[in-house]
């Protein structure tokens, strides 16, 4: 265990060292540099509303300093001390929150029956837009790119969020996906982390069909070398999956089975409509679920709140937004597929949305800790950027508070990360990743789209620009 800590610990260093976290700005390359407002080392944010993302209450008129890079200083607008030479700019009327911290986003996107195209170049941007300044790929289909991506971006030479990049995925036989590597056992499994780790990996997670011997193998060998491993699962049951190791659960309670009658081990079972059924009928409150939430509790295993993806398969819900950044056939094949949820009466998702979010409310409320994410993937839709402020919104129809929302938004992740002493709340000496938003969102939670600006480690990021360098031309690319 110590040994373990050890491990994370010095990952932790070497991470915030290759990602620039320093008492500096953030580094701005020619090619990023267009999309830049605000480039100067000291800036006054004046009269404005602060949530910090603790989950304490806002507090109205407030300045807050950045220097270098960082949160120098907030306190009351009356009484501020505004450095000479700061930039200031009065914000009056707007909320600042802290950057968002996701944690299952992806870099591709579906183009086809199993096939998911490359948009590092254009997803990033546009999760930068939305105001995502910390993020965590779940999942990859494009090897090396997140990876690469991620130190272009600490460079400065691309506009995106800082990156946890995920290595491809721990899967075994039965997906039939081309771009995922199968495993054949549990030596396949460690070395696969192993050489992943080697490359520059800082996350894994295990898929739907992967043996509880090799996910537990995968996870020892990503935990000596501090890394986490998270998992969307069917073969292996949460229960199994705690017992080894694995730190955080990927789509809440959607993916669950360990209600699933006479579910045989090592095997995926009753993914989909089935297990939406099963967990329909479960009461969050029923002393067989708060056993399994305790079971998870006390092992420190996370869960990822990823309702967006799954209000894409829900009919009765709304059409997602940013859907005009795509290239043309995509958005065309989106709307089929939306216009045919709509008509599907029989969808389990018609029960199992409503109990998801219960469920995810009733684990936190449990004490369990709860992180965030979109998963623009499934039969797409999800738009990187407009996806993540639509997650938060979600939170709070499952009823969070518009609060505990952000809390979860931000700095719940990032204290997943390993990163909630840098970034995640608006705090002085932290980061200055936050984001200028028109309204108060703890009175309508829809101001959250709203974003001015996004201030990513002291630089402040033009939300329109990113967004118009991706519309019409979100290609593979």
């Amino acid at each position: 265990m110590m040994g373990h800590r050890i491990a994370a610990a010095l990952a932790f260093v070497a991470a915030m060292v290759g990602s620039g976290v320093s008492a500096q700005r953030a580094p701005i390359g020619p090619a990023t540099r267009s999309y830049v407002r605000v480039d100067t080392a000291v800036v006054a944010l004046t009269n404005v509303r602060v949530i910090d993302g603790t989950g304490a209450a806002p507090r109205d008129g407030q300045t807050v300093v950045i220097r270098d890079g960082r949160i120098a200083s907030i306190g009351p607008a009356a009484s501020a001390s505004i450095p000479a030479g700061a930039v200031t700019m009065d914000l009056a009327g707007k909320t600042v929150i802290p950057g968002l911290v996701m944690v299952h986003e992806h870099l591709y996107y579906p183009v086809g029956a199993g096939t998911y195209g490359n948009l590092t170049e254009s997803f990033t941007r546009l999760y930068l837009a939305g105001g995502v300044t910390s993020m965590r790929t779940g999942g990859n289909m494009n090897g090396i790119s997140e990876i690469l991506i991620g130190k272009s971006i600490a460079r400065g030479d691309k506009a995106g969020p800082w990156i946890d990049a995920t290595a491809p995925y721990l899967e075994g036989p039965g997906m039939g996906f081309n771009q995922v590597q199968i495993l054949r056992d549990t030596t396949d499994a460690r070395k696969l982390v192993e050489y992943w780790a080697d490359l520059g990996a800082t996350s894994f997670k295990a898929y739907m069909n992967i043996s509880r011997a090799a996910l537990k193998v995968a996870v020892d060998a990503a935990h000596k070398r501090g890394l986490k491993v998270t998992g969307h699962l069917c073969s292996v049951t949460y229960r199994e999956a705690a017992d080894a190791g694995i730190d955080d659960l990927e789509h809440a309670f959607f993916a669950m089975n360990d209600f699933v009658p006479n579910k045989p081990v090592d095997t995926c079972v009753g993914r989909g409509g089935a297990a939406q059924n099963t967990m329909a009928a479960l009461d969050p409150a029923s002393p067989e679920v708060q056993a399994l939430f305790k079971y998870l509790i006390d092992r420190n295993v996370a869960v990822t709140s990823t309702l967006t993806i799954f209000e894409t398969f829900t009919p009765g819900r709304p059409l997602p937004r940013g859907l005009d950044v795509l290239l043309p056939q995509l958005r065309d094949e989106y709307q089929r597929r939306h216009d045919a949820t709509q008509r599907n009466t029989q969808s389990p998702y018609l029960k199992s949305f409503a109990k998801g979010m219960a469920m995810e409310r009733a684990f936190a409320k449990a004490g369990g800790t709860v992180i965030v994410g979109t998963d623009p993937t499934g039969g797409g839709g999800l738009v990187a950027g407009f996806s993540n402020q639509r997650a938060v919104e979600l939170l709070v129809e499952s009823g969070f508070s518009p609060l505990e929302a952000i809390r979860i938004s931000t700095l719940n992740g990032a204290t997943y990360l390993g990163r909630g002493d840098v970034t995640g709340s608006l705090v002085p000496g932290k980061l200055a990743d936050l984001v200028v938003l028109d309204g108060n969102p703890v009175q309508d939670i829809t101001a959250i789209r709203n974003v001015e600006l996004v201030f990513k480690q002291g630089v402040g990021f033009d939300p329109k620009a990113l967004i118009e360098s991706v519309r019409g031309k979100a290609g593979l690319w």
